[in-house]
This record gives C-alpha cells, sequence and structure tokens, in this order.
C-alpha cells in the first residue's frame, strides 16, 4: 500500500472545495466552522489543517459553536475522562442541531477509530452527521460535500486492519491558531504497541513524511517570521525518512533565522546520543528535553512493553544533563499501572528524586478497551491511584520549586505571548508589564513558582 495520497486524489477534493464554495455563493452565504480540539499536539495540528481545507471549502472560522454551521470535534482516545469529556461535549451540541437543523456536526479522531465509540454515536448520537477516522482528514471536501446532500448519518473509517491503514497527504492547506509558534507533523503512527495505549490502533502505522516536503513548510514558517516550530511525532525519533531525525534536526537548524526548534514527542528506546549532540550543537534547538519514562519499575516496565530498563533512562537523562546541563527534563508517569506494588510505586519516586525532573505529567491509570493492560489481573482501586499520585505530586512540587528558584536573578530569553510567555526551557514566565506577542524579549527572573517563573522585562 502506498501511504501518499497521490496528486490525483489531491486534485479531486481541491475540485470538490470548489463545488462547496459555489454551492455557498449561489446561496449568498458565508457560512461558519468551528472546530473543537481534545488529546494531544497532534490533534491540534490535524485542526489546523481541518479548519484549512474548511475555509477552502468557503467557510469562515469561528471560535464560537453558537455561530457555527460546521461543528467537527477532534477527538481524543487516550484516557477515559477524555472519551466521557468529548461526549458529554457532543452532547450539549444537540440544542444547536434543534435550532439551527441545517448544521453539520462532525467526530472525528482517535475516538472516531473506536468500534465501540462509533455504536455508541449511532445509537445515541442521531444528531452527529458524520464520523471520519485518523486518515481520511484530506477527504474532508468529499465529506462536507456529501453531508450536505444526505439525510442519513455518515461513516468514513478505514476497514483495512490497524496494522494496515494509515496514509500522508501533502498540499493540504493550514490555517494555524498562532501567527509566531508551529507545529509541523513529521511522522504518524506508531508500532510501539505499549500495553495501555490505544495509539497504533486508532492512528495506525509508523509512516514518515518526505525531508524535502517538511523542510519546505519550516522554511516558508520561518520566511513568515514564525519564532516557535516544533516538530512532531507519535514517536518522533523514529522518523525515516532521507534522514534520520538527528540529521532531520541538524538541517532545520542550520536554515537562517530566528526561531526555536523544538519536538515531541520522544520514546526513551529511540533517544540517541546522537540527537543529544546535535541539540548541544546548535542554539537554536530549545534547551527542553520531554521523555516520558512512565515507571521507574523494571517489572512495571517490562509489563508496558516499554523496551527499556530503568537504568538505561537513567543513563540517558544522566547524559542529557551533561551535554545539556541549561535543558530542562520533563517526563510523563503513569499512577496505578495493574499490578503496580507498592514497592514498585517507591521505585517510580526514588527514580523521580534521582533525576530531578522540571516536571512531571502525571496520569492515573486508565484502562482502554481493546489494550492488553486492560485485560491483566490486579487492577488498582481508584483511590489507591489517587493517593499515589497526589504523593509524586508533592514530591515533585518540592523538585520544581528549587529547581526554579536557582533562575532567580539569571536574564533568560522568552518568547512573549503578551502578559507571559516561554522560555528555551518551556517554562512559563510571567511578566511584570505587557510585552508584544511573538517577539523576543529578555527578562530577568524575580521569583519562582514550582511551575512557573517570574520575571522583570528589560527594554
Amino acid at each position: 500500500m502506498d501511504i501518499f495520497i497521490t496528486q490525483e486524489e489531491i486534485n479531486k477534493q481541491k475540485k470538490t472545495a470548489a463545488k462547496v464554495r459555489e454551492r455557498f455563493a449561489k446561496l449568498g452565504a458565508v457560512p461558519k466552522v468551528f472546530i473543537q480540539t481534545y488529546g494531544c499536539q497532534q490533534n491540534e495540528a490535524d485542526s489546523e489543517r481541518l479548519c484549512g481545507l474548511a475555509l477552502l471549502c468557503g467557510y469562515g472560522r469561528t471560535d464560537n459553536a453558537k455561530d457555527a454551521d460546521l461543528i467537527i470535534v477532534n477527538t481524543c482516545a487516550i484516557r477515559e475522562h477524555a472519551e466521557l469529556r468529548t461526549l458529554s461535549i457532543t452532547g450539549g451540541y444537540k440544542k444547536l442541531k434543534e435550532q439551527k437543523p441545517e448544521m453539520l456536526i462532525m467526530l472525528c479522531g482517535c475516538m472516531a477509530q473506536e468500534e465501540h465509540i462509533r455504536k455508541k454515536l449511532y445509537s445515541s448520537y442521531p444528531y452527529v452527521d458524520a464520523v471520519f477516522g485518523t486518515d481520511m482528514n484530506h477527504r474532508l471536501p468529499d465529506i462536507i460535500w456529501d453531508s450536505l446532500h444526505s439525510e442519513k448519518r455518515l461513516s468514513f473509517v478505514s476497514d483495512l486492519l490497524h496494522n494496515e491503514f494509515g496514509v500522508i497527504a501533502e498540499e493540504t492547506p493550514v490555517e494555524r491558531l498562532s501567527k509566531y509558534k508551529a507545529w509541523v507533523s513529521v511522522m504518524y503512527g506508531c508500532d510501539n504497541y505499549c500495553t495501555y495505549c490505544v495509539v497504533p490502533y486508532v492512528r495506525g502505522r509508523e509512516r514518515s513524511r518526505n525531508s524535502d516536503e517538511i523542510f519546505r513548510e519550516v522554511q516558508k514558517l520561518i520566511r513568515e517570521g514564525y519564532k516557535d516550530i516544533t516538530l512532531l511525532g507519535q514517536n518522533v525519533n523514529s522518523y525515516n525518512g532521507d534522514y534520520s531525525f538527528p540529521g532531520l534536526m541538524k538541517r532545520i537548524s542550520s536554515f537562517d533565522g530566528d526561531f526555536r526548534l523544538r519536538f515531541m514527542t520522544s520514546h526513551p528506546k529511540d533517544a540517541s546520543r546522537e540527537l543529544i549532540d546535535v541539540m548541544a550543537s546548535s542554539d537554536k534547538i530549545a534547551r527542553h528535553f520531554h521523555l516520558p519514562v512512565q515507571s521507574g519499575s523494571n517489572e512495571v516496565l517490562r509489563r508496558m512493553n516499554r523496551r527499556y530498563t530503568r537504568e538505561k533512562y537513567l543513563e540517558t537523562a544522566f547524559y542529557i544533563r551533561e551535554r545539556l546541563p541549561d535543558a530542562a527534563l520533563t517526563t510523563d508517569i503513569i499512577c496505578g499501572f495493574p499490578g503496580e506494588t507498592e514497592e514498585q510505586f517507591e521505585d517510580t519516586v526514588s527514580l523521580v528524586r534521582e533525576v530531578g525532573f522540571d516536571m512531571i505529567y502525571t496520569f492515573l491509570y486508565s484502562s482502554r478497551p481493546g489494550t492488553a493492560a486492560a485485560e491483566m489481573d490486579n487492577q488498582i482501586p481508584h483511590g489507591e491511584k489517587t493517593k499515589r499520585f497526589n504523593r509524586l505530586s508533592e514530591i515533585e512540587n518540592e523538585i520544581a520549586q528549587k529547581i526554579n528558584e536557582s533562575y532567580i536573578g539569571n536574564t533568560i530569553r522568552v518568547l512573549s505571548d503578551g502578559e507571559n510567555g516561554r522560555s528555551s526551557q518551556n517554562k512559563i514566565v510571567n511578566f511584570d508589564k505587557p510585552y508584544p506577542d511573538g517577539e523576543f524579549v529578555n527578562v530577568k527572573i524575580t521569583a519562582a513558582h514550582p511551575y512557573a517563573l517570574d520575571g522583570e522585562v528589560l527594554i
């Protein structure tokens, strides 16, 4: 199977978009699209492309669902809480549909790829006009056209096996939400099959964009004045194009322009010394490394199918500290994985203390249908998971506070968002006075909190 969408198909979608525009023009209408996005940065990047396609079809953008003629809910299936929240929000659109029957409501993203969710939508959400899967985004013009001309609910979901589907569509228009920060997807899908995760089942196999397309996109962003560019992938280190991922980073960091280059998310088994060395070689690469450990116990890591050990993770973390002493190191941790003993949780606590993370994104284990972990014995009670979560959060707050206090008195370069901004280390820096957003500014740090810094803008 060719993972790249053909030029013929891309041209077909452009022609369909023109037909939709013509239809609206005849009606004298300028319809509005509202996109609700849940989940990861990849979903945010996908939503920007969906918005670009909707605008190509003649829609204008709105930030208010009440004003919309087309609502697209881009969903996340990583945790049960995200699914429940998405269904709740989608349920709230029922009244809008009653008030405006001609409105189209669509659901896409990772949840759309799950059969049990589609069955629930079919039985309980009859006002959802269309559902489309993660490899159908490029077909949005067709989906809109068919929905406008059909009285039936439509489904555009691949019937291929999860390890056989997944495409890449170039030349998709992008309507970016920011004028100075940009997501650039370099690869999609995942081949890791961690036992708690649905991503390989809903996003498909790993597939990488052509490097020349990536370079063209990044150079265009730099010319347009983008200052913060993040390369995205479910496992971005496994990019497999004409370059290795470190090679891709090195080439992009050599481009002329005043910008920062970031990337996420890294899998520890693929976080190479070469990548860390490339980061150390360029001041254009942000001093932030997000490296999800998930657990500090070798036994839990084995049952998670993470394919690295505690010792290997620590070796990588310490090499980052050695080569990038000014870098922030952040991580993800799951509390209460099935069968996790108190002793195994203490292994995680000790790893957190040993590494000294700048920030931890801590999650309660959430059982996902279809994953191996959902069938494991010894599921941890919610109360115990919460207890471990709270303990880990208290420990990390102390560590993060101490790390951030070391910035007091230093002057750092920050990309402004107006009232605050982000440092190279991805730390939030609160300003003593506003500064134009999208501009770099030097800030003298005057106070520290566990997850933010305060500073004086120097002009």
